[in-house]
């Protein structure tokens, strides 16, 4: 059993992590006012809620007592929000987090990162200057940089890409529009993605400092028009027009995102379910919801 001390817990990614390690494990999770808990309601009972509106992140750090931090939080910066905003949530935050573990001695610091550049926005830029900050603590713990590809899953937020797409098209709407879907990018299904960082928490390292990146990504890489495409026939939709051309690339877009997942195959970690069987279970419970 460890201690383990979780960010984003009520979110996508944060919950799905904390069900697979809160039977097992002594478990806190620091949450907002705002937050919004309907994805773990049901596991309240068996964690220690620190809200970070009302107490300070030096507090929970020391009172929570973690032999491992996994920070899931993270503000992808949609609907126009404030620089500020992004900034705070994807790097001040983490620093002090990362700052607080290394003074009360956390063994342990996983850090969920993007696989984007940097020029693409103000998350992806934030994300990658804590990575790099990240990476000067790793003299005094052990710090992981998990690097995430598209994962996707049922009833993840309808902002993001796989999420949105799926339900326009199970709602038959008339049209989507799209850039022209040159860009290859590779899906993983959620389950995949929570292994691989149960994988990185079991690891026995034989140095218990250091700083290690990892990818996590499916064996599988296709071009967004084609995924875009997939789902569509998956959806069994005839009516909704692909408007593929209208958006126009974001400056600095990345065209292939060619991911080497060697180094946590050698952890003994390895994708598990296909691209197929991920996109039909997801709209398989997505079209529950929808009734």
């Amino acid at each position: 059993m460890s201690r383990i001390l979780i960010t984003g817990a009520s979110g996508f990614l944060g919950s799905n992590i904390l069900r697979n390690v809160a039977e097992q494990n002594d478990v806190s999770i620091i949450v907002r006012n705002i937050s919004n808990l309907y994805r773990i309601d049901d596991l309240l009972d068996k964690v220690t809620v620190f809200n970070i509106d009302e107490l300070e992140i030096e507090e929970i750090v020391a009172q929570s007592k973690p032999d491992i931090v996994i920070h899931c939080a993270t503000d992808y910066g949609r609907k126009d929000v404030p620089q500020m905003q992004i900034i705070e949530a994807n790097l001040i935050l983490p620093l002090k987090l990362l700052h607080f573990s290394k003074l009360n001695g956390i063994s342990t610091f996983i850090n969920t990162d993007t696989f984007l550049d940097k020029r693409i926005n103000h998350y992806s830029l934030s994300k990658k200057q804590f990575r790099d900050w990240f990476q000067t603590y790793s003299a005094d713990m052990l710090c992981i940089n998990m690097i995430l590809e598209h994962f996707y899953g049922p009833l993840d937020d309808k902002t993001k890409f796989v999420s949105h797409i799926i339900s326009e098209l199970l709602q038959n709407k008339p049209g989507i529009d799209l850039t022209l879907g040159e860009q290859k990018r590779n899906f993983i299904y959620i389950d995949d993605v929570v292994n691989a960082f149960q994988s990185v928490m079991t690891y026995p390292f034989e140095n218990k400092t250091g700083f290690h990146d990892f990818f996590i990504a499916s064996d599988t890489t296709i071009s967004i028009r084609n995924f875009v495409e997939t789902l569509k026939r998956f959806c069994h939709n005839e009516n909704t027009n692909l408007n593929f051309g209208v958006i126009p690339y974001r400056p600095n877009e990345i065209m292939d995102s060619s991911i080497n997942i060697d180094a946590m195959k050698k952890l003994g970690w390895s994708p598990k379910i296909s691209l197929e069987d991920g996109l039909k279970r997801t709209i398989e419970i997505e079209k529950s919801h929808l009734r």
